[in-house]
């Protein structure tokens, strides 16, 4: 049946991130799990976590030697697919300016993530675009979200007994697109905990960020007294004369290495000497 259809385009403005040019596979470091980042055109991609340098980079996944950026950005807008289907009204949502709900009417509505309209009896259909680049993002939750995303687009279209039908823009082999063709985030999400505690990565482990000035971020380390099995991964520079460092400890280490954090930082607060540094603990944005 005919009825309004959802295209859902990412929002622009994400971090470029770099996968294998074969696979798709994300770049992850081999030496701390970190993403990689291509840096100067005449430098090696390196870890965004602890700066190692992969001159001569392999996929994991299938030995290719080639890497490519995979930018994210809203490609075809709105004013695109009004020309590809003239005489079909284009809706717009999006985060300044989000819709609640459309009819039932024939209607191409272009929608960000998290700023889709109800529609009066479901989607015909669902176009979910930029799929392999959502995947590809330096950010350790990237599948988690995209898969997250695609469900919450899939449940505002009409079942398919009633001819509704989702088409992804991904790699079909991807675990998140093999999790939304089963409808099955539960085993997604099995896997991908699985595969997180083989790596030391949140929610198996606690992972602290610490963002500031070289300097300062360099004496609160010196002045945390870290649990044990604490890991320091960097600092690395950032920005123009930032520092940012990783410290990864096992969850049950969680509670210590927040509290060491809190007194070293009190300690600094306290002797009013340098500038501050912003803690995060298991940051959502995680690289």
């Amino acid at each position: 049946g005919r009825g309004p259809v959802l295209v859902q385009v990412p929002r622009a403005g994400y971090l470029p991130g770099v996968a294998c040019a074969r696979c798709r596979t994300p770049a992850r470091c081999g030496a701390c799990s970190g993403p990689l980042v291509l840096g100067q055109a005449d430098q090696p991609p390196r870890c965004a976590w602890c700066a190692t340098a992969y001159p001569s980079w392999r996929c994991g996944s299938c030995g290719h030697g080639t890497l490519r950026a995979t930018v994210v950005g809203v490609r075809r807008t709105a004013e695109e697919l009004g020309r590809a289907f003239p005489g079909v009204p284009v809706l717009l949502s999006r985060g300044d300016a989000v819709r609640d709900s459309v009819g039932a009417e024939p209607a191409l509505v272009v929608a960000t993530p998290g700023a889709e309209p109800v529609a009066s009896g479901g989607y015909t259909a669902a176009l979910l675009l930029d799929g392999t680049a959502l995947l590809a993002r330096p950010n350790l939750r990237a599948a988690e979200e995209a898969l997250r995303r695609w469900l919450r687009a899939a449940a505002l279209v009409r079942p398919g007994t009633m001819g509704g039908e989702i088409v992804v823009v991904a790699d079909s082999s991807a675990p998140a697109v093999q999790a939304l063709v089963r409808w099955d985030p539960a085993g997604f999400a099995a896997r991908e905990l699985a595969e997180r505690s083989a790596l030391h990565l949140p929610p198996a482990a606690r992972v602290a960020e610490l963002t500031g000035a070289a300097a300062d971020v360099d004496d609160l380390l010196m002045h945390a007294d870290l649990p044990p099995d604490a890991e320091v991964i960097g600092p690395v520079p950032v920005d123009d004369d930032g520092a940012r460092a990783m410290i990864r400890a096992p969850r049950a280490a969680g509670t210590a290495l927040a509290a060491a954090l809190r007194s070293a930082a009190g300690v600094r607060s306290a002797r009013r000497t340098g500038g501050s540094v912003r803690v995060r603990i298991d940051p959502v944005d995680f690289g």
